[in-house]
């Protein structure tokens, strides 16, 4: 079926983990351990390949992707030996892409155009654009996908902006018939998919969700920008979505006098540098059962952040390559549903499954 020729915006942990992961599962049978689809809409793994890079740091920009990856403040795990990729990091423009906080541990430039980005998208022959951007880079990532726009890429929005969320990027993407998903990754086994597993679990047995949170700590760039307020602000609105399928009063229907009660909801995050690329979550609910008693659950869980996020992303790209191969334009709802906290169109498993399927 050809290639999935991706690009990437912004060279960090993640971006790190997902070249690696390339070359980990290249041979990949079934059944491999980490890897939930060896083959997505007839693509393998081993069909990927990086066409273009882009970040704004000095100590990245210049270098070959293969070699950038490794590049501080980067800090995930090396889990694969990565071969000369024959793909330079390019300069990209700056916008909001660094915030207040991180400026002073970085020595960025980002003096590249608009033009500048879509020319390098369409010499690389580039089909998916993935956006690994810092939380709250807003404006960065619509630069990005008007990037992908005019050079008839895909686009990814990993992180929380809203992009697949807004009706104008949708409609864009859809009149271009361009493949769209977003917003904001889920990890392929984190905190967000376990909040979201207790949540519903509660509400099928009748049991009403009074307050929840999850605190997070880690040490990589992405806590350093969610020490931001307003870019942690982002954050908090879609894992909340992620939680709770489309909003929290998802969460209210318990039996009797609880039902449709909303629930109280905090999200914290925490930058504790020996942590490195670690995350740990701290997830508590406390809920109202039979006859009004109390139910409390309290958990702790730990991963590696960045390859824990790395393995969806390589499904989502196989997939809207797809998506592209179709001509199918604005959000795909299957794939954003399947991959992002806060999709658009939130579905179920069953629907999720049947649109994945629809595309090979």
């Amino acid at each position: 079926m050809g290639t999935v020729r991706v690009g990437i915006v912004g060279i960090g942990n993640c971006a790190s983990s997902l070249v690696q992961g390339v070359e980990f599962y290249r041979d990949a049978e079934p059944g491999a351990v980490g890897l939930t689809h060896p083959v997505c809409a007839g693509y393998a793994v081993g069909d990927v390949e990086f066409s273009a890079a882009f970040d704004v740091h000095t100590g990245k920009t210049g270098r070959d992707l293969s070699e950038a990856i490794w590049a501080a403040p980067n800090n995930s795990r090396a889990f694969a030996k990565v071969p000369h990729l024959g793909v330079p990091v390019t300069e990209g423009p700056l916008a909001d892409g660094v915030g207040r906080g991180s400026a002073d541990r970085l020595d960025v430039r980002g003096e590249a155009s608009l033009d500048d980005v879509v020319r390098r998208l369409k010499e690389s022959g580039t089909h998916v654009l993935v956006n690994f951007l810092p939380v709250g880079s807003q404006a960065a990532s619509e630069l990005y996908a008007r990037a992908a726009l005019e050079a008839g890429c895909a686009f990814l929005n990993c992180i929380p902006s809203v992009v697949a969320r807004s009706p104008q990027w949708a409609e864009r993407f859809a009149a271009a018939g361009l493949p769209l998903a977003g917003d904001d990754l889920k990890s392929q086994f984190g905190a967000t998919l376990i909040h979201r597993a207790l949540v519903d679990v509660l509400r099928r047995n009748g049991v009403a969700l009074r307050s929840t949170y999850q605190l997070l700590g880690g040490g990589n760039m992405d806590f350093w920008n969610m020490q931001d307020a307003e870019r942690m602000a982002d954050k908090k609105a879609t894992k909340a979505q992620g939680m709770f399928a489309g909003g929290t009063d998802a969460a209210g229907a318990g039996a009797g006098k609880a039902a449709g009660a909303e629930p109280q909801v905090h999200v914290g995050a925490d930058f504790i540098p020996f942590l490195g690329d670690r995350k740990v979550a701290f997830i508590r609910v406390e809920a109202e059962a039979f006859g009004g008693t109390p139910l409390d659950i309290d958990l702790r869980m730990e991963v590696d952040d960045s390859p824990s996020a790395a393995g969806n992303v390589l499904d989502a790209v196989r997939y809207l390559k797809a998506a592209l191969d179709r001509g199918v334009g604005g959000v795909v709802d299957a794939v954003a549903a399947s991959v992002m906290k806060a999709a658009p169109v939130p579905l179920d498993e069953t629907a999720t499954a049947r649109g994945l399927a629809e595309l090979g």
